[in-house]
């Protein structure tokens, strides 16, 4: 049944993701084959390039729930040694990790500039390797990055998506709320509601963020709908891509814990983000979103360029649709998730066939 495609130097990206998926689904017999694909062929000893973010969030967090949910122990023992073998990536003149390490040997693959989302994506995790093995230096490297990242000044309050691990300054002063800057931001929230709302550098650091963001980068468009520009030196970008779509979810679930009086604006906001992807999407000749859309020249909510009219099975615009109804339970957030599977079951067909 499951291939063993090899990604970011481990293989069986697609078995270790899905564990927890199988088991709430009660697809009992895939959950099993799974499970003991873990156990006989997941290899933590592979040689070649790693991603850290890639392995953080598709094996260590898979590892986890898939523990926290069945108990079965062989998820805690293969996560708690990968989390040692992800160690030496800390090991900068900043603490910063770099992006790509090499598992086999414990070294560093390649160098270059740290990508927030990247870094800033370790801190759910890594908590959890702390719980778990009671050992404080996983935690201890992941807030030693909040801490940097904290106290280093901040163009109009704004995180760039680029920082040297050797230095600690930003290499370039690119601000994108999708690709290379997203799921940091996610983290901030989300790491103070896990921290069951004892985390408050955590939600401090958030909505800091998110005032800037919302007074830097989000914008209306002449037609009404609001998205979040990217910022590249000052100047606008008026691009939003489809993993910025995100932003409507994060947005909503945070805005129950922000100041009484900003409770309704940020999910409203929220709301106006997720319509605006959901236009990305009716906007299409096919009614998929495309990688990126552009609010320039005329359009809106449309992918103008050819380099941008692709789909890749994202799954930002629908897990902003499942916030939002969970948060609203309006229908058309339903909907709107029905009429995007009905879509991709066509496509899905149309190429089987």
């Amino acid at each position: 049944m499951y291939n063993s495609v090899q990604v970011c130097g481990l293989r069986g990206a697609s078995i270790v993701d899905s564990l927890d998926t199988l088991y709430i689904m009660g697809l009992t017999e895939d959950y099993k084959e799974a499970k003991e694909w873990v156990i006989n062929n997941l290899d933590l000893n592979s040689n070649g390039e790693a991603s850290l973010f890639e392995v953080n969030i598709r094996y260590v967090g898979g590892l986890l729930s898939a523990y926290y949910l069945t108990g079965e122990e062989v998820f805690k023992q293969k996560v708690l040694e990968l989390g040692e073998k992800l160690l030496p990536a800390f090991n900068t003149p900043t603490g910063i990790p770099r992006g790509v390490i090499n598992l086999g040997s414990w070294g560093w693959a390649s160098a270059g500039s740290s990508i927030l989302a990247e870094f800033g994506t370790l801190h759910l995790e890594f908590v959890h390797l702390t719980e778990l093995s009671g050992n404080p230096i996983f935690t201890e490297k992941v807030m030693n990055i909040r801490k940097l990242l904290d106290k280093i000044e901040k163009p109009h309050g704004l995180y760039p998506n680029f920082l040297s691990p050797v230095s600690g300054n930003w290499v370039q002063h690119h601000v994108s709320l999708g690709g290379l800057g997203d799921s940091f931001y996610e983290y901030l929230i989300k790491s103070y509601l896990m921290s069951d709302r004892t985390d408050e550098e955590a939600k401090r650091m958030y909505y800091s963020a998110l005032e800037a963001i919302e007074a830097n980068l989000v914008q209306k468009s002449p037609g009404g709908l609001t998205y979040v520009a990217e910022w590249r030196g000052g100047i606008l970008d008026h691009k939003m891509g489809h993993l910025a779509c995100f932003s409507g979810g994060m947005v909503g679930i945070g805005a129950d814990d922000s100041v009484p009086e900003k409770r309704q604006h940020y999910l409203d906001l929220a709301a106006e983000i997720t319509h605006t992807c959901h236009e990305s999407y009716s906007r299409s000749a096919t009614k998929l979103g495309p990688e990126a859309f552009r609010f320039d020249g005329g359009a809106e909510a449309t992918g103008t360029r050819l380099s941008d009219r692709y789909y890749i099975l994202r799954p930002e615009v629908i897990e902003s649709y499942m916030y939002m109804w969970r948060l609203t339970h309006d229908p058309k957030y339903r909907q709107w998730g029905w009429e995007a599977v009905e879509v991709g079951g066509s496509f899905t067909s149309y190429s089987d066939s």
